[in-house]
C-alpha cells in the first residue's frame, strides 16, 4: 500500500461513539443567497411604489418589507413564500389613512396582527381556503382596478382622489394638464417593464436574471437625473422622525370593520399565497433539497406577529406577496434564509442607500404600481369563473370593490355566490317529450329531492312498455332523487319497457338491459376494460369491424361530445395553439392523450412505425415527417418536442431480425432510418441509455431505448429544430413507455438514464432536455 495511503482515512469519531450533530445553524445555501438577492430587487422599487399608492410615508414600505422577510419569513409555517407590503392590501391601507390618520392606521395594523394570532391559535387556516376563487379573484382584480385608476393621475403629473368615482370624474381634467415630464418617465418604465422579458436570444436570457421592475425603475431614474428633468421624487425623511404607530380613535363599530377589513384579506392572500407556493415547488425542476408542505395555521402565526411589530414600528400591513414568492421559487431558494436574508438586504438599503432612493421619481414608481394594478385583473382568472359559470360572483366582488369597499365587495360576492348555488340547487328544469316514438325527459340543473315530484310527474307520462330516454343535465343528484329514477326504471322495465339513463355532465350512461360487462369508462378518465364497453357479451359472436366503429362513434356523440363541444368550438375559432410535438409511436397500444393527460389542442401528435426522424438531405428519404417538424416549430411554435418509444416495439424487433438483403418493401425502406441506432446498439453498450434502476429487460428493450436517443440527434440536424434550440426557444425530450407496467420514463439531463416518473410527478424535477 503506498505511504500516501493512511492520509486518505479519516475517522472523524471513535468507532463507538455517536456522531456528532452536523452543524447547519449558520449555513446558508447558495442558492438561497442568490434567490434574496433576486427578491430583495423586485422588493424594493415594490415596497415604495406600494407605500406611494396608499398614501403612506415612503419608508413605511421599506419597514413592512424589511419585517415581513425577517418575522414572517422566520416564524410563518410556508418557508418560501415573502411577506411584505402587499398591491392587494393598498385600497385598504389607502382608505384607512384617509379616514384615521397615519398612526392609527398602524395601531389597526397592530390589532390585525392579534387578531391573525387569534385565528391562527384556532386552528381555522384552513377555513379561509373555503371562500369561493371567483370571490378572491374578483377582489383582486377589484382592488387592481382602483390601484389603476388611481395611480394613472400621478402617471399624468397630478395627484390621485381618495374614491375610484372621483378620479374617474377628474380624468378628463388631468389629460387636459399632463406633465410632460412626468409622462415621459412612465412610459419609459412601462416600457422596459414589458420589454425587458421579451429580450431574445442567448443574452436576453442572461438579462432577464435581473428582474424588470428594477430595470424599469432604475432606467427612468438613470434617464431623469441625466437629463436634469425637474418632476416630483421619492421623498425620505429621516428614521429619527419616522412615525409609530398610535391608538385609533373613532367609533367602536368603525374601527372594528376596519381590523376585520385589514385581518381578512391579509390572512386570504396569505394563505391563498402559500397554497400556491406549495404547487410552484412541487412542480419546480432541479429541486434537490425537499421543502416541506406549508403549514397553514403556523403560516397564519407568522402573518399575525409580522402585522403586530411592523404596524409598531410605522410599518404597512404585511402579506404575502405573489410576485416576490414565485420570484423566490424560481430563483432555486430550498429554504426559509432567502426570505430572511431579503429582509435583511432591505435593512441595509434604508439606512445607506437613501441618497439614491431620493433619486426615484415618483412617476416611475406609480407606473409600477398600475403595471401590477392592471396585471391583478386576470384575463386566466376570468376565462376560469367563465367556465365554471361564476361570472355574476366575479362581477359583483369587482364592482362591489370598486365602488363600495373591499369589505362591502367581498359581502356582496359571497352573497351572490351562496344565492346563485342555492338557485342551482333549487332551480330544475324537467320536460318530457315524445320524438319518432322515443319518450324524452330532460333533466337540466342539479336533481335534488325538492326536485322529485316534478320529476315523478314526468315520468308517469311515459306509456307502459315504451321505449325512453332520461337525460340528466346536472352535475349533482342526491339520495333521493337516485332512488327515484332507479325505482320508476325497474318498474318500468318489469312492465316491458326499456329505459336508458345518459348523463350529459358526468358523461355516465347506464342503459337497459345492462350488459353483463359493467361499462366503467367514463370520458376523460383512465380506461378500465374499455373493450367491454363496445363489444357484445363473451358468448356473443364478434361484430363486424364497421358496426364496432359505428357504436364508438355514438358512444362518443351521446357521452364525450357533449363535454367537449364547447372546448372544440373554441379551438375551432382560434386555431390550434400546442405546446408540444409528441412523435411516437404508430402501435395501437400508445394513447398519447391517456398517458400524458392531455386533451385537444394540447400536442401535435406525429405517429409512424418506430417512431423515426429521417435525417434530413437523405436520398429518397420521408417528407412527411420533417414538414411535420417543420410546420410544428415554424408555423405552431412548439415549445418542445418529444420523441417516445415503448416496450415491445414491432419495428426494433424487425430491425434486429432483419436479414440483409431481400426484396426492397415498404417496410423495409422505412426501417433503414433505424438502422443508425442499430449501430449505437452495436458500439459499447455500457455507454448506452438505461432505465433508472433496473437493467433492460432484453436487447430489443436496449434497442428501444438507443433508438430514443438517435432520433434525437435526428431531431437536431433540421435546421427548424437547430435554430430553435440556438434562440432557447425550443426543448427536447426523451421518453419510454413499457406498455405491461404503466410506467413512463423521462430521458435525464446527460442523455444516458431513462428516470421513472412517479405518481406525483416528483422524479421528474431532475429531467430536462438532453440536449
Amino acid at each position: 500500500m503506498p505511504a500516501s495511503a493512511p492520509h486518505r482515512t479519516h475517522h472523524p469519531h471513535p468507532p463507538h461513539s455517536p456522531p456528532p450533530a452536523p452543524r447547519r445553524r449558520f449555513l446558508v445555501e447558495g442558492t438561497d443567497l442568490s434567490a434574496s438577492v433576486a427578491v430583495f430587487l423586485i422588493a424594493l422599487p415594490l415596497s415604495l411604489g406600494i407605500a406611494l399608492a396608499t398614501g403612506a410615508p415612503l419608508q413605511a414600505g421599506l419597514v413592512a418589507a424589511a419585517v415581513g422577510g425577517l418575522v414572517a419569513g422566520r416564524l410563518g409555517g410556508s418557508p418560501l413564500q415573502v411577506s411584505g407590503p402587499a398591491a392587494g392590501l393598498t385600497v385598504v391601507t389607502a382608505d384607512l389613512i384617509h379616514r384615521y390618520g397615519w398612526q392609527a392606521t398602524c395601531g389597526i395594523t397592530v390589532l390585525a396582527g392579534l387578531a391573525q394570532l387569534g385565528l391562527g391559535c384556532l386552528r381555522v387556516a384552513r377555513g379561509a381556503l373555503a371562500v369561493s376563487p371567483a370571490v378572491v379573484h374578483g377582489m383582486l382584480a377589484g382592488i387592481g382596478v382602483t390601484i389603476a385608476v388611481a395611480q394613472l393621475h400621478i402617471v399624468l403629473g397630478g395627484s390621485p382622489d381618495s374614491s375610484v368615482l372621483a378620479n374617474l370624474r377628474d380624468l378628463p381634467a388631468q389629460l387636459a394638464g399632463l406633465h410632460p415630464a412626468a409622462v415621459s418617465m412612465s412610459v419609459l418604465t412601462l416600457t422596459l417593464l414589458l420589454a425587458w422579458p421579451r429580450v431574445p436570444g442567448r443574452a436576453g436570457r442572461l438579462l432577464r436574471r435581473v428582474p424588470a421592475a428594477l430595470v424599469a425603475v432604475a432606467g427612468a431614474t438613470a434617464t431623469a437625473t441625466l437629463t436634469g428633468l425637474t418632476l416630483p421624487r421619492v421623498d425620505l425623511p429621516s428614521w429619527s422622525s419616522h412615525a409609530l404607530a398610535g391608538l385609533p380613535e373613532g367609533p367602536v363599530l368603525g374601527i372594528a370593520a376596519a381590523v376585520l377589513t385589514t385581518t381578512l384579506v391579509c390572512s386570504v392572500q396569505s394563505l391563498l399565497g402559500a397554497v400556491a407556493v406549495d404547487k410552484l415547488v412541487a412542480a419546480r425542476s432541479g429541486a434537490r433539497t425537499h421543502v416541506g408542505r406549508s403549514d397553514l395555521d403556523r403560516e397564519l402565526l407568522g402573518q399575525g406577529a409580522a402585522n403586530i411589530v411592523s404596524g409598531a414600528l410605522g410599518g404597512l400591513p404585511v402579506a404575502g406577496v405573489a410576485v416576490r414568492s414565485s420570484a423566490n421559487v424560481r430563483s432555486g431558494a430550498v429554504s426559509r434564509n432567502s426570505t430572511m436574508l431579503h429582509g435583511v438586504f432591505v435593512v441595509v438599503a434604508a439606512l445607506l442607500m437613501v441618497p439614491l432612493l431620493e433619486q426615484i421619481p415618483l412617476a416611475s414608481l406609480a407606473a409600477l404600481v398600475m403595471a401590477v394594478g392592471i396585471q391583478m385583473v386576470s384575463l386566466h382568472h376570468i376565462r376560469t369563473v367563465t367556465r365554471h359559470r361564476e361570472v355574476p360572483v366575479y362581477a359583483a366582488t369587482t364592482l362591489g370593490v370598486v365602488f363600495l369597499g373591499v369589505l362591502e365587495g367581498v359581502a356582496l360576492g359571497v352573497a351572490v355566490a351562496v344565492a346563485l348555488a342555492l338557485h342551482r340547487l333549487t332551480h330544475t328544469r324537467i320536460t318530457h317529450e315524445e320524438k319518432e316514438g322515443v319518450h324524452h325527459v330532460h333533466v337540466r340543473g342539479q336533481l335534488t329531492f325538492l326536485a322529485v315530484p316534478r320529476l315523478s310527474r314526468a315520468l308517469h307520462l311515459v306509456p307502459q312498455g315504451a321505449y325512453a330516454v332520461v337525460e340528466l343535465d346536472g352535475s349533482f343528484m342526491d339520495h333521493a332523487a337516485y332512488e327515484s329514477l332507479q325505482d320508476w326504471r325497474s318498474a318500468h322495465t318489469a312492465r316491458g319497457g326499456s329505459a336508458e339513463l345518459a348523463g350529459r355532465r358526468s358523461g355516465v350512461t347506464t342503459a337497459d338491459p345492462a350488459p353483463s360487462a359493467l361499462c366503467r369508462c367514463r370520458p376523460w378518465t383512465p380506461w378500465r376494460n374499455h373493450r367491454a364497453c363496445l363489444a357484445g357479451p363473451p358468448s356473443a359472436p364478434a361484430a363486424p369491424a364497421a358496426r364496432e366503429l359505428a357504436r364508438g362513434i355514438s358512444s362518443f356523440q351521446r357521452n364525450t361530445a357533449p363535454l367537449v363541444r364547447a372546448e372544440l368550438a373554441r379551438l375551432a375559432r382560434e386555431g390550434q395553439r400546442p405546446a408540444q410535438l409528441f412523435l411516437t409511436c404508430a402501435d395501437s397500444r400508445l394513447v398519447t392523450s391517456m398517458i400524458t393527460s392531455s386533451g385537444p389542442g394540447d400536442l401535435f401528435v406525429v405517429r409512424n412505425v418506430g417512431n423515426l426522424v429521417p435525417p434530413p438531405g437523405e436520398e429518397h428519404g420521408d417528407d412527411s415527417v420533417a414538414a411535420a417538424i417543420e410546420y410544428a416549430v415554424e408555423v405552431l411554435g412548439v415549445r418542445s418536442i418529444t420523441v417516445c418509444g415503448h416496450s415491445g416495439c414491432g419495428a426494433m424487433q424487425a430491425l434486429l431480425t432483419a436479414e440483409p438483403g431481400g426484396p426492397q418493401t415498404p417496410l423495409k425502406r422505412w426501417l433503414r432510418h433505424g438502422l443508425p441506432s442499430l449501430a449505437r446498439l452495436a458500439g459499447d453498450r455500457r455507454a448506452g441509455p438505461r432505465l433508472a434502476g433496473r437493467a433492460p429487460a432484453d436487447t430489443v428493450e436496449q434497442l428501444c431505448l438507443t433508438n430514443v436517443v438517435q432520433q434525437l440527434d435526428h431531431l437536431r440536424a433540421h435546421d427548424s429544430v437547430a435554430r430553435a434550440l440556438a434562440a432557447g426557444a425550443l426543448e427536447l425530450h426523451g421518453m419510454y413507455f413499457h406498455v405491461g407496467e404503466a410506467q413512463a420514463y423521462l430521458l435525464g439531463r446527460t442523455g444516458k438514464v431513462f428516470e421513472d416518473v412517479k405518481d406525483d410527478g416528483s422524479a421528474a424535477a431532475e429531467l430536462r432536455s438532453p440536449v
